[in-house]
C-alpha cells in the first residue's frame, strides 16, 4: 500500500524554510540549463536560416571559409555574368550582388541635444557589408523596416547591431552617426533578415566602401540561379578558369560548413550542461539528506504501523519530483519571459538565445530528474536503518 499522495504534499509545507531553499537551488540548476541550450539553438537557427537554396556565393579560393579575407577582382560580376547561363534574370536584370565584406573597429557617435555635440560611446568590432541595389534581390530574406535604403554617406543597420556593438538601442537610431574607416556614416534605415546572420551587419554603398577603405578589389559575388539550374555548373566555370583563383559554394552549403566550423562550441556548450546538472545534483542531493535526515523517527514510525520501504521510499521520491517540477515551471517561465529572444555577441555575429521547445523539452527533463534521482541516495541510507534504531533517533 502506498503513502497518500497529500501526505508528501504536507511534507513539503511543514518545512517552508527548507523547502523555499531547496526550491531555488533546483530553479538555478535549470535556469542555468535554460540559458546554456538557449545559446546552442540560438546559434544553430541563427546559422540553419541564413542563406537561400538558389544562391551560389563566388569568392576567392585562397580564402578558405573565411570570406572576410577573400579578395577577387572588380570585373568578376560581369565576367560570370556573361558567362554563367542559368544566372536568373528578371525584367532584364541579372541577379548578381558583388560584395565587399569585412570587420573593422566601429565607433558609435550620439548627439547631445542639449549642446548639440556629438560624444562617442563605443569602439567595437563590427561587420560591414558594401552592396547595390541589386543586394535585395539576391537577400530575400532582409527587409527594410524603417528608414531609406543607403546612399553615398550613409548605412542601414541590422536588428543585431546593438548587440555586435555592445551599445543601447538608441544609439543607433536614424540620424546618428557611426564612425569606421576614418569617415562619419549617418545611419538612414534599419532592417531585418528573419533572424539570419545578416541581422548583426551593417550596410553601405558598394562604391562609398571601397572609396572609404581604398579598395577596388570584391570580397564576393552572391549569384541567384535559375531553379532547376545547379551551382555545379558554376563551381565547374571557377575549376576552368584558374586564372582567376575562384571558388563556388551554395550559400546554405556555405552555411552548413560554418555549422561544422562551430560544433566545437556547441559541444563545449553541451559539456556545461553536463557539469552544470552534475553539480545540481550532487547540490540537490546535499540539500535531500538534509531534510531525509531530520526525518528519521518519521520513517521509522511509517515502517512500524504497516508502511513498505518500497512504499515509503516512492513517497519520498515524489516530494522530491514534485519539488523539481516546480522549479522547472518557474524556472521555464522565467527563461521564456526574461531570456527569450535576448540577442548575444558572437565571433560571427550576434544571435537571440532561442528558448524553444527543445530547450524548454530538455531543462524540465534535467530538473525532474534531479528531483527522482536526487532524492534516491538519502531515502536509500534512511530506509536501510533498522525500525528500533530509527524510533531512537533525535
Amino acid at each position: 500500500m502506498l503513502l497518500p499522495w497529500e501526505y508528501g504534499v504536507r511534507n513539503l509545507a511543514r518545512r517552508p524554510i527548507r523547502t523555499t531553499l531547496t526550491l531555488v537551488a533546483m530553479a538555478t540548476v535549470v535556469m542555468l540549463v535554460f540559458v546554456v541550450v538557449g545559446f546552442i539553438r540560438g546559434l544553430e537557427q541563427s546559422l540553419a536560416v541564413s542563406g537561400e537554396e538558389d544562391v551560389v556565393l563566388v569568392y576567392s579560393v585562397n580564402s578558405e571559409e573565411n570570406i572576410e579575407n577573400s579578395s577577387i577582382t572588380a570585373q568578376t560580376p560581369s565576367l560570370l555574368n556573361a558567362s554563367i547561363g542559368s544566372v536568373w534574370r528578371r525584367y532584364g536584370i541579372a541577379h548578381v550582388s558583388p560584395e565587399l565584406y569585412m570587420g573593422t573597429r566601429v565607433t558609435t557617435a550620439t548627439v547631445d541635444e542639449t549642446s548639440e555635440t556629438s560624444r562617442s560611446s563605443s569602439n567595437a568590432l563590427g561587420l560591414i557589408r558594401g552592396v547595390t541595389p541589386n543586394a535585395p534581390l539576391i537577400r530575400r530574406s532582409v527587409r527594410l523596416i524603417e528608414g531609406d535604403w543607403p546612399t553615398a554617406g550613409s548605412v542601414i543597420v541590422g536588428n543585431l547591431v546593438a548587440a555586435k556593438l555592445g551599445v543601447e538601442e538608441n544609439e543607433l537610431k536614424i540620424g546618428n552617426t557611426l564612425q569606421f574607416e576614418g569617415r562619419n556614416w549617418k545611419i538612414a534605415g534599419r532592417f531585418v533578415a528573419g533572424g539570419s546572420a545578416y541581422e548583426s551587419e551593417i550596410w553601405c554603398d558598394l562604391t562609398d566602401f571601397q572609396t572609404a577603405t581604398q579598395r577596388q578589389d570584391l570580397s564576393l559575388v552572391a549569384m541567384r540561379l535559375d531553379p532547376n539550374a545547379s551551382p555545379a555548373e558554376v563551381a565547374l566555370f571557377c575549376k576552368e578558369r584558374t586564372d582567376l583563383e575562384l571558388r563556388a559554394i551554395g550559400e546554405k552549403q556555405y552555411y552548413a560548413t560554418l555549422q561544422q566550423h562551430y560544433r566545437p562550441v556547441r559541444q563545449l556548450a553541451w559539456l556545461v550542461v553536463i557539469l552544470v546538472t552534475g553539480a545540481g545534483f550532487f547540490a540537490g542531493l546535499n540539500m535531500m539528506y538534509g531534510a531525509v535526515s531530520g526525518r528519521v523517527r518519521e520513517l521509522a514510525t511509517l515502517q512500524a504501523i504497516g508502511f513498505k520501504r518500497r512504499a515509503i521510499l516512492f513517497s519520498l521520491i515524489q516530494e522530491g519530483v514534485l519539488l523539481a517540477t516546480t522549479a522547472s515551471l518557474i524556472s521555464g517561465l522565467v527563461a521564456l519571459t526574461a531570456f527569450n529572444g535576448v540577442a548575444v555577441r558572437f565571433t560571427m555575429g550576434a544571435f537571440p538565445l532561442a528558448i524553444d521547445g527543445i530547450a524548454v523539452l530538455i531543462g524540465s527533463a534535467v530538473g525532474i530528474l534531479l528531483g527522482a534521482f536526487g532524492a534516491l541516495p538519502p531515502a536509500l541510507k534512511a530506509l536501510r536503518e533498522s525500525v528500533a534504531i530509527g524510533l531512537k533517533a533525535v
